[in-house]
């Protein structure tokens, strides 16, 4: 019995101090920071000891955002800074005051950051709605962010803009106006870029951006070190022919198909962008197409191929009718300008990104596309004679070069959020050295941002003397490979240059070119082929035969056969080990 109220007695004791007040209070709180760490502090001791005078070391870090235990009775003042004990793991430390928050949303404590890259700024991250440029130099308020990523850091800020808030992603923000005003390594960089010559109107190099950019590596999506790519077109006559061209695609090397989800005045089925943007486009999607690209796709994936989804951006005569406010226009008439058998949405309209963009995003939810490749990344050709006739609507200012490089930052970013990669077409003479091109392809400042760059080197596309050669369309070897060698020179003007991965002619010579040119048949295709391997493009090839027959394809099957890499790799290996006996043989001493 005495056990009983004894145990009875001790328990009452113990509730008491719970309750009472005596017991040690505690508060659920978060760490935050300006920066993606906070640092940890314990008391100085010297042989278990307490200082006379308190001191406190810091120990370690922990992530800003992080749920802690805060201690309210216990606080320490060093002077003029405040600090409160927490419980950080299984451990005790000590913290600034100011760097707990009862409110997890205000764990990023930035008031204001600098914009380093010019960077588009939605305000709609679910459709990418882009509302403003956040321009360099420029100091923005900070208004919330949307996620914090595992490291600390911000994925994208909420600035604002006078009276607008929008996400601009925080890789293109920093803290310091001088940071934001810096070039990257301009004694390099900008000694390249300015020197190249703005001839044709295209705009100034140097006004490009060249930092590094982090390319991705999606685990669950690996690109091919090597893409060996057939390109299928829009037609219900190919697409519905996807096991036949499995089958060819299987005797060969080929690992990768290109299919169009859009080209000019040829969407490929009743998409869902398309009922919101541009309702003339999704009037000819024609109906059943759906069902045959998700056969096609799944076949595909199924095999094991990987899967390329190709988008014509600036060239659009349907999305004109049904937005004619976004297309260029002559300025006598107002009317949109006929250019190419075609209307083009301006590149400058950033109303013509996000349509494109948001059919590239519903092509790789909807079908699993492993990456998006973009056509037409330019403004319209051969334009000289007319520009003083034409209205861009230019809202930002920008040059011809700055707007296709941020069209492509800004594409590049949405997609790589649904872990698939961008790749650019561009116009083999992109790859000529010394000026910007009239269409705003700057090798250099495409290169540094996007995963994939696909130059369009036709040989029956080049003047007679490209490179010294006669006649390249009938020298493909020669004429590829010195196109090659060009372009490896121009990745060497970035520091984060992009896949090279190149179109190759695999059509008949043009008859207007030269009615005495050669057949593209398996033979001359290879030829192409490894003259870019030779000159070290080793990123693959895409085939360019517009009509993207089986038979004709089954015909140059000779051409797809070969792996190219492991070819050049051995070519490479036999040349290292030529080398190194070349070497010993002359430090072999002569006999005497």
């Amino acid at each position: 019995m005495m056990k009983t109220h004894t145990y009875i007695l001790l328990l009452t004791v113990t509730m008491l101090a719970a309750c009472g007040t005596h017991a040690e209070k505690r508060e659920q709180r978060w760490l935050a920071a300006e920066q993606p760490e906070v640092t940890l502090y314990e008391r100085q001791t010297v042989n278990g000891k307490k200082l006379k005078e308190e001191r406190l070391a810091a120990v370690a870090t922990a992530l800003r955002g992080s749920e802690v235990t805060a201690f309210p009775s216990e606080r320490l003042k060093l002077g003029d800074l405040r600090y409160i004990q927490i419980r950080y793991g299984k451990k005790r430390y000590y913290v600034l005051t100011s760097q707990l928050t009862d409110d997890p949303q205000q764990a990023v404590q930035e008031r204001f950051m600098y914009c380093r890259t010019p960077a588009s700024v939605v305000d709609d991250t679910l459709t990418s709605h882009i509302c403003l440029l956040a321009q360099k130099g420029e100091a923005y308020p900070v208004a919330g962010y949307d996620r914090m990523l595992p490291d600390g850091r911000v994925n994208r800020y909420r600035i604002r803009i006078a009276d607008t808030c929008g996400y601009v992603y925080a890789k293109y923000m920093v803290r310091t106006e001088d940071e934001a005003l810096a070039r990257y390594m301009p004694e390099l960089y900008d000694s390249i870029h300015s020197r190249v010559r703005n001839t044709f109107g295209g705009g100034e190099a140097i006004g490009c951006d060249f930092y590094p950019v982090d390319k991705p590596h999606f685990a669950d999506n690996p690109m091919p070190e090597a893409v060996y790519s057939l390109y299928l077109n829009i037609s219900p006559a190919v697409i519905s022919r996807i096991d036949s061209f499995i089958d060819l695609a299987r005797q060969t090397h080929i690992n990768a198909f290109v299919l169009d989800m859009k080209d000019n005045e040829c969407p490929a089925y009743k998409a869902e962008t398309f009922e919101r943007y541009s309702p003339t486009n999704y009037k000819w999607g024609g109906a059943g197409k759906l069902q045959m690209y998700e056969y096609a796709v799944r076949r595909l994936k199924q095999e094991g191929f990987y899967v390329i989804g190709r988008i014509t951006c600036f060239k659009d005569t349907y999305f004109v009718r049904d937005h004619p406010e976004c297309a260029i226009t002559e300025r006598s008439s107002g009317q949109p300008f006929f250019h190419n058998k075609a209307h083009w949405p301006s590149a400058y309209d950033r109303r013509v990104w996000q349509f494109n963009v948001e059919l590239a995003k519903e092509c790789v939810r909807r079908f699993g596309l492993n990456e998006i490749n973009f056509d037409y990344v330019r403004f319209p050709d051969k334009m000289q004679s007319v520009e003083s006739a034409i209205d861009y609507h230019n809202t930002y200012g920008e040059s011809k070069v700055q707007a296709i490089q941020r069209f492509v930052q800004y594409a590049c970013d949405e997609i790589h959020a649904l872990g698939a990669y961008v790749s650019i077409d561009v116009f083999g003479e992109t790859t000529n050295k010394g000026y910007t091109t009239p269409y705003g392809q700057y090798w250099p400042a495409l290169s540094n941002v996007a995963d994939v760059m696909c130059g369009m080197p036709y040989p029956d596309h080049f003047a007679n003397g490209y490179g010294g050669i006669q006649k390249p369309w009938n020298n493909p070897y020669r004429t590829l490979n010195t196109w090659g060698r060009n372009a490896q020179s121009r990745q060497q003007e970035c520091p984060t240059p992009a896949v090279v991965r190149t179109w190759v002619q695999a059509y008949h010579v043009m008859h207007f070119v030269d009615p005495n040119g050669i057949d593209y048949n398996g033979e001359n295709i290879a030829r192409e082929i490894r003259g870019l391997y030779d000159a070290g493009c080793t990123g693959g090839y895409i085939t360019w035969l517009s009509n993207s027959s089986l038979a004709h394809y089954r015909k140059k099957a000779d051409a797809f056969r070969p792996d190219y890499l492991e070819e050049w790799k051995a070519r490479q290996d036999s040349i290292r080990q030529a080398a190194v006996l070349e070497n010993q043989e002359k430090a072999v001493p002569l006999q005497q």
